[in-house]
């Protein structure tokens, strides 16, 4: 009897585990999603490094509308309805090394991505951009839980736990075992 009672306990915790599972899931895609960026335009800067004092190209695709490209490296530009592409001078007082979002704004949608600056200037042919590693994330799906979601779920299993062990105990006691 000793074992029926551990098992269907088992088993009842694992139900409550697997049902919280999906919602856990739900939560990381929407947040993989943001951090892909995905938007109904495409956007792009080149080069993706380039030393302080440089110019880069903004390019602009799928947009109905006109394009705010901003950043904290370069003046807010404006790509014009029916314009594909544009440019920006970098300051030159920009950090080496220093990666810098750059935001594009169609409509109500917006986008992001990176502008590293390398070391050296414009007149330098042999600048190089400072690697700064992967971005690689927290890993796994555990980077979208936090403290209450965990709390949440080990109080599910554990009240799933013990309604199991009191209904196992009181039929026991209704047999006499």
């Amino acid at each position: 009897m000793h074992a029926i009672r551990v098992a269907s306990a088992a088993l009842l915790g694992m139900t409550a585990l697997t049902l919280t599972a999906p919602v856990a899931v739900a939560k990381g895609d929407e947040e993989r999603d943001r951090d892909r960026n995905i938007t109904s335009f495409g956007f792009n800067v080149s080069p993706t490094t380039i030393a302080a004092g440089g110019r880069v190209t903004l390019s602009v695709n799928g947009c109905a509308s006109e394009t705010k490209v901003t950043s904290g490296v370069f003046d807010t530009v404006t790509i014009h309805k029916g314009q594909s592409t544009a440019a920006a001078a970098v300051d030159w007082d920009a950090k080496p090394g220093a990666v810098y979002e750059v935001r594009f704004q169609c409509g109500h949608e917006s986008g992001h991505t990176d502008l590293t600056i390398a070391t050296g200037r414009p007149d330098n042919p042999t600048h190089l951009p400072v690697h700064r590693g992967v971005k690689a994330g927290v890993g796994g799906t555990a980077g979208g839980f936090d403290l209450g979601e965990i709390g949440l779920g080990a109080a599910l299993i554990a009240g799933s736990v013990g309604a199991a062990y009191y209904w196992s105990r009181r039929r026991a006691g209704e047999h006499g075992g």
